[in-house]
């Protein structure tokens, strides 16, 4: 098996000018708030500055206070805050369509030996660029503004998360950055990528763009790392960063970290100072009540995939236990399409088939998780104006809904129409920080025929590439 790193040289500035000022008002719109209470008001305008919410008044009253700003017609479309990912991969966006050589993956260490780590290994810049838009554009597309990313690239990492970065900055959505450290591709892999987090998270401190860039500290899982480098990436991160990383997905993570250090996944990490407020545990479906007491008592975040853990047979997170016990559940989705009412969907149904009983995960608790708890955890890893609810002072992230409802839409059944009403292909405009991405259904910052043609020619060298790298692994 080959092992080598490349150093990816970026051209040119990373991140282009800001344009600051620009003002711009959307009438005519059912707004949802999604505040607290959340509130849903008619035929109103949004007086947006600079990125964020500066006024919201009467349609009525927009002619007489601004008759000459930019002026977007939501016709009475719904107006909420775009939707929020707490944790996915851009880099996988090549396996789509991807034969797996041999036999199908029979378990979930299967399914990444053979699927995801000779993938991994063989992306370049060029790869890692366009696995980026791709997702870039589907985000855009169905309404998601945020997005929580985890990415690995063993054989490109240095530089990996700019180029990430700048397909972010272009495309014009927000975006946490992060590397995957592991031990599985040897001890010079490993500080490869502490060092590019490292390198990111300090970079970005002091280039805050709008706010449209974050960063998290990430690892991949417990199954793939030895203490030595949790020492190493505890000791490099820099203070008030949070973790991301993957927390027994499969319960062959906590078999091994039972057998490897003598206690379970959570009481491990909490040992090397991982939990806290700003730390995402990705999955948690093998999580016992110890472990779930930890996380609440640290303050620590989950993330939630359930169409992942369907497609990887691993088993259903038991989240209502986990709010219960006071630890703020997110949704993410694990790479799957970045259109997030069907992973809200996902988590409404699977719940109910998993116990047996069509009382639990009621729409309302899916919406906290969602749209709350996503949003909170945002705003506590981003320097920008608050996202999540359309409210003075909030950040302009924004979607607008063609969505005509046949019954009443109220503050009560808001949950239960979107559970059982609204689909991605209603969202019409896409707006972050003010600026429109998408309007009409058009996209206006990514070339969406020429960004997808270059990912098809690609492909084919990248899938060469994995069937080489299968063929050679271990």
């Amino acid at each position: 098996m080959h092992r080598f790193y490349v150093k990816i040289e970026l051209t040119g500035p990373i991140y282009p000018p800001l344009h600051l000022g620009i003002e711009m008002i959307i009438i005519n719109a059912n707004i949802i708030t999604w505040g607290k209470p959340n509130q849903i008001l008619e035929n109103q305008a949004i007086v947006i500055s600079d990125g964020v919410i500066n006024r919201i008044i009467p349609t009525t009253e927009i002619s007489v206070l601004f008759p000459e700003e930019e002026i977007l017609d939501a016709h009475g479309q719904y107006v909420m805050p775009g939707n929020i990912c707490a944790h996915t991969h851009f880099y996988g966006a090549f396996s789509r369509g991807m034969a797996i050589p041999g036999s199908s993956p029979a378990n979930f260490l299967d399914i990444l030996q053979k699927l995801w780590w000779p993938l991994d290994k063989v992306l370049d810049e060029k790869a890692i660029r366009f696995s980026a838009l791709v997702c870039l554009i589907d985000a855009i597309k169905h309404g998601t503004t945020t997005l929580i990313d985890h990415h690995a690239s063993p054989n490109a990492i240095q530089g990996s998360l700019d180029v990430i970065a700048k397909a972010v900055v272009e495309a014009g959505v927000r975006a946490s950055l992060c590397y995957e450290v592991t031990d599985r591709n040897g001890i010079e892999g490993a500080k490869a990528g502490i060092e590019e987090n490292v390198r990111f998270l300090k970079y970005i401190q002091n280039e805050n763009r709008n706010g449209l860039l974050s960063g998290l500290f990430g690892l991949h899982a417990s199954i793939t790392l030895s203490d030595e480098t949790l020492e190493r990436c505890r000791s490099a991160t820099p203070e008030g960063t949070g973790f991301h990383l993957h927390v027994a997905e499969d319960a062959v993570d906590e078999e091994d970290s039972l057998k490897r250090f003598g206690k379970r996944i959570i009481p491990h990490l909490r040992d090397f100072g991982m939990l806290g407020p700003k730390t995402m545990i990705a999955h948690g479906v093998h999580l016992d009540e110890l472990e779930m007491d930890l996380l609440s008592t640290t303050g620590s975040w989950v993330s939630t995939q359930p169409r992942s853990n369907m497609n990887n047979a691993v088993g259903i997170a038991s989240v209502e236990k986990m709010i219960k016990l006071g630890i703020p559940v997110c949704i993410g989705n694990d790479g799957f399409s970045n259109a997030m009412w069907n992973e809200w969907k996902m988590t409404y149904l699977v719940q109910k088939l998993q116990q047996h009983d069509p009382r639990v995960m009621p729409a309302d608790l899916v919406i906290q998780m969602g749209v709350y708890n996503n949003a909170r955890f945002v705003n506590s890893i981003f320097n920008c104006a608050p996202v999540g609810s359309v409210e003075i002072g909030a950040a302009a992230d924004l979607i607008l809904v063609d969505y005509h409802p046949y019954t009443p839409l109220t503050t009560g059944n808001l949950p239960w129409q979107i559970i059982f009403g609204f689909d991605e292909s209603m969202v019409t405009t896409t707006i972050v920080n003010g600026k429109v991405l998408m309007r009409n259904r058009e996209l206006l910052t990514l070339d969406e025929e020429k960004i997808t043609a270059e990912a098809r020619s690609i492909a084919p060298e990248i899938w060469a590439r994995y069937n080489a790298e299968f063929m050679n692994r271990g």
